[in-house]
């Protein structure tokens, strides 16, 4: 029915659980391809080229940041990272639904560039959940966890600007809601040129 696939971003606080939704919605969804992210920071063991990233030169990144071949991208820890243009439109142009798992930042840039990308925002129950959840791993001083409180209130600034809101209550619940949101996309009018056209034969 649609000959292009559909781009559909997840971003949402840390502690909020958009990793595991995402890994349900893909283990629900076969036909769905998760998006690898390009990094120049060294693989750890067991990791595959193309796989877990695509591992690049400091040089090869920056010569895709100068050709506009990344939708997005950020330096951290001295590291880039960031998603490969033609990687993704290489599966959306083959008709490919891809699902992109980044931060907020990222996400707005990935919409500046690819206007059809479907933005979802994962939503915690409750602020207060949220800051339960992110003490309770007990993985991170309480000052870190202080500042991921700070920065989920940023996010969630953002939220006007995403096309979908989740909740993170179950993970199956969540995963059937991103389901939703991209059936609802694939029947879009605008997604929908060739079914209108031979309708009307």
């Amino acid at each position: 029915m649609n000959s292009l696939g559909v781009l559909m971003v997840v971003s949402g606080p840390a502690g909020v659980g958009k990793g595991s939704i995402c890994k349900q919605f893909l283990k629900d969804n076969p036909e769905v391809s998760l998006s690898v992210s390009a990094t120049t920071r060294k693989p750890r063991p067991g990791e595959e080229h193309g796989r877990e990233y695509y591992f690049l030169s400091k040089e090869e990144f920056e010569d895709k940041i100068k050709t506009d071949n990344l939708l997005e991208y950020v330096c951290f820890v001295d590291n880039y990272y960031g998603t490969l243009k033609c990687a993704v439109e290489e599966k959306i142009l083959a008709g490919i639904d891809v699902l992109l798992e980044i931060e907020v930042e990222g996400a707005m840039n990935v919409k500046k560039k690819y206007p059809d990308s479907v933005l979802v925002f994962v939503l915690p129950p409750s602020f207060t959940v949220l800051a339960e959840r992110l003490r309770g791993r007990g993985t991170e001083p309480p000052e870190v966890v202080e500042r991921r409180l700070k920065r989920a209130r940023d996010e969630f600034a953002c939220i006007k600007y995403y096309d979908y809101v989740v909740l993170s209550d179950t993970i199956e619940n969540s995963a059937g809601q991103l389901r939703s949101i991209l059936s609802a996309e694939k029947l879009r009018v605008k997604r929908n040129d060739l079914l209108i056209e031979e309708a009307q034969k």
